[in-house]
């Protein structure tokens, strides 16, 4: 029978572990507990935290204990980095990202029933150490040498600036979150990025020598892109799960437009499709790559995983009005603002003619050239086709999408949108 460490492992999301043979016995004996932490750099998880969210999703179908660590403590720290220190964010801030990650997190996971996830702040503990009980309890247990041979600390070390002490000391901070997690909770294992095998392997070694128990730990690929760029960014920058800061439709966008030789890989790390499918998908991308059926697979996957169904059928919708198909006015004001981010557009008085908008929105040339397109039947007004008479017509007498929108057409190739004040 496939165990969850199998089934990871046929997806390419085990790169290291502490023992395969112990983890996999410990697994298959379970339950386990386990842990991952995620540290509130910012207000909002991003695409590249699906792989730790989602593998926790993993484990708790498999029947396993998932504890899910948000950092209010090591938030306010920092993991470094391999270039440059991290600013430091007031507590307010942190607490309050604190609270928008533990939003993001639980709707991704259940939080019910036996194996319903956990959550829980380091700083509920960390925040209550005193410098000596750190120095004498746990300092006592770390050795210069092996802190200092961590790659990001060497690193960082051999730079022009340096390494501040705060965040030298968070192989210590992830050492004590292990340690306090097992007392607490009976947590054996702890998984994260390849890039925190260190920070792991603090917390392994300190549970062993505190309290002479051995306890595991497994990292999860870096995702890259197949040229080598870093996986979650888009032109417009991170591609966030929180809707304010990358509308469904983006997000939609981002993985739809995944490219053939990155797509199955995807599909296995962040969707919960069986092998059987996503072979099927393979053998599609290869053999009618112009479907694009796994690239639509994942996207709608995906976007309704983070933002629900109805954000899916709304970005598709979406995507159908951009390339000139489907109605406009079935959106609702998110989406249209998505679209209006992608076109071309201008912000117009509601007494302002029609025509005028036409033409400083860029679709035409002129009036005239207005004029000859409408005579062709070629321009149209949220989906209405427009005649030459109405070009005269003030932008307020036209119903105006959510938002304040009027979509302005030429053909199906040409659009833009207008922002109607007043």
């Amino acid at each position: 029978m496939q165990t969850i460490l199998d089934d990871l492992e046929s997806r390419g999301l085990v790169v290291q572990t502490t023992g395969r043979d112990a983890l996999g016995t410990a697994l298959a004996d379970g339950p386990v507990s386990l842990y991952c932490g995620f540290d509130p750099t910012a207000s909002s998880l991003h695409v590249g935290h699906l792989t730790q969210v989602l593998t926790m999703r993993r484990f708790q179908l498999a029947g396993h204990r998932p504890v899910a660590l948000v950092g209010g403590a090591t938030g306010l720290i920092g993991d470094p980095r391999m270039t440059g220190e991290r600013v430091l964010h007031d507590e307010n801030v942190v607490e309050q990202w604190v609270g928008n990650l533990r939003d993001q997190i639980s709707r991704l996971v259940d939080l019910d029933g036996e194996f319903g996830v956990r959550m829980v702040n380091n700083l509920d503990w960390i925040g209550r150490l005193s410098a000596l009980e750190l120095l004498r309890d746990i300092g006592k247990s770390y050795r210069m040498g092996t802190m200092l041979a961590k790659e990001t600390v060497a690193r960082r070390l051999a730079s022009d600036e340096g390494i501040s002490y705060t965040e030298f000391s968070y192989q210590i901070l992830q050492g004590i979150d292990y340690l306090e997690l097992r007392r607490r909770h009976g947590v054996t294992l702890q998984y994260g990025g390849n890039d925190q095998w260190g920070n792991l392997i603090s917390g392994v070694d300190l549970v062993r020598k505190v309290d002479g128990v051995d306890v595991h730990a497994l990292t999860t690929p870096l995702v890259t892109k197949a040229d080598g760029q870093k996986f979650g960014k888009s032109e417009g920058g991170a591609v966030w799960l929180d809707p304010e800061q990358t509308s469904p439709y983006a997000f939609h966008q981002f993985w739809l437009n995944a490219s053939d030789a990155d797509v199955v890989k995807y599909l296995r790390f962040f969707t919960f499709r069986d092998a059987e499918d996503i072979a099927e998908l393979d053998r599609l991308t290869e053999e009618e790559p112009g479907r694009r059926a796994a690239q639509r697979a994942l996207a709608d996957d995906l976007t309704t995983l983070v933002h629900g169904a109805q954000a899916t059928e709304q970005a598709t919708a979406a995507a159908a009005v951009l390339f000139g198909r489907g109605d406009v006015r079935s959106l609702d004001e998110q989406t249209v603002r998505a679209i209006a981010r992608e076109l071309p557009g201008s912000e117009q008085a509601g007494t302002a003619s029609l025509v005028d908008a036409f033409v400083a929105s860029g679709i035409v040339t002129s009036k005239g050239a207005a004029r000859r397109a409408a005579t062709e039947g070629g321009l149209s007004v949220n989906g209405d086709k427009v005649d030459p008479e109405a070009l005269e017509s003030e932008l307020s007498a036209h119903a105006a999408l959510p938002g304040g929108f009027l979509l302005l057409r030429r053909g199906r190739k040409t659009a833009a949108m207008v922002t109607v004040r007043g």
